[in-house]
C-alpha cells in the first residue's frame, strides 16, 4: 500500500468504529462503546503517525505514547484525555480489571467519556486530512 492508502485504511476503519461506538452506546453496551471509542482514537493517531513520521506504526495501544511518537503537539487536557482513554482498552480486556470497570461504567460515565473521544476525534480530523 502507498502512504496515502495506509492513511485512508486507518481513517476508514476509525470512521466505522466511530459508528459502532455510537450504536453500542445507544444499545446500552457502555463498556464496549468505550473500548471501541479507544480504537477510534488509536486508528486516527496511527493515520497521523504515518503522515507525520512516514514509518510503520508502532505496535502499541497506548494513545499518549502514539501521540508522542508522532510528535503531535498537545494541550495538557489532550494529554490527560489520551492517557485516560487508554485505560478503556485495558479495563475491558483483562479479567482482573473488568469487574471494577463494569461497575463504574454507567450511562453517565460513558456519555462523559464519549464526549472526550468526540473532542479528540474533531481535533485529529484536520491533522489527518490531506
Amino acid at each position: 500500500m502507498t502512504k496515502e492508502e495506509l492513511i485512508r485504511f486507518w481513517l476508514d476503519s476509525s470512521d466505522a468504529n466511530y459508528q459502532s461506538m455510537l450504536n453500542m452506546f445507544q444499545a446500552g453496551e457502555y463498556t464496549w462503546s468505550l473500548f471501541i471509542g479507544h480504537l477510534v482514537i488509536e486508528k486516527m493517531l496511527k493515520a497521523y503517525y504515518i503522515k507525520a513520521v512516514n514509518r510503520e506504526v508502532p505496535r502499541t495501544h497506548d494513545l499518549y505514547k502514539l501521540a508522542l511518537q508522532a510528535k503531535l503537539n498537545m494541550t495538557e487536557n489532550q494529554k490527560d484525555s489520551l492517557q485516560y482513554i487508554t485505560l478503556f482498552n485495558i479495563e475491558t480486556r483483562y479479567e482482573e480489571y473488568k469487574k471494577d470497570f463494569y461497575k463504574k461504567c454507567t450511562k453517565e460515565f460513558a456519555a462523559t467519556n464519549i464526549e472526550k473521544i468526540k473532542e479528540l476525534r474533531e481535533w485529529l480530523k484536520p491533522k489527518t486530512s490531506n
